[in-house]
């Protein structure tokens, strides 16, 4: 494998690991309670939307260093099919003002999980191949 693949699979789990973390960071911060009330309504036990920093702090600071990324690219796909139920199911089809879907950024977070799942960390990480 190229040194040129293993940087673009590394600038992908920092962009993915950053992102996401910078949203838990923020869950941090302002407490469980929004994530809590919306697991609730779903008709779920409150006590799952804990797993929300699992899925936004934890997993993506092992997406930045490159260890057991594929495990840590799933969670963070599970953690991005959540939110899309358990908060944007009314924009799903939707377009934004500027035309484009109302979830790109969402799906964006989404799908680049899930390549990260499919290609792992590469040679730029701190697990090793067993780990990656």
């Amino acid at each position: 494998m190229g040194s040129s693949e293993d940087l673009g699979k590394l600038l992908l789990r920092l962009a993915l690991g950053v992102l996401i973390l910078l949203h838990g960071v923020a869950k941090v911060y302002a407490g469980p309670g929004f994530v809590l009330h919306a697991t609730a309504n779903a008709g779920l036990p409150a006590a799952i939307g804990y797993l929300v920093y699992i899925g936004e702090v934890f997993a993506p600071v092992l997406l930045i260093l490159g260890i057991w990324s594929r495990l840590a690219a799933l969670i963070v796909a599970c953690n991005m099919l959540f939110a899309i139920y358990l908060v944007h199911m009314g924009q799903l089809w939707s377009l934004n003002s500027a035309g484009g879907w109302s979830l790109e950024l969402q799906g964006m977070f989404l799908l680049t999980a899930v390549a990260i799942a499919l290609i792992g960390a590469g040679r730029f990480s701190i697990g090793n191949r067993r780990w990656n």
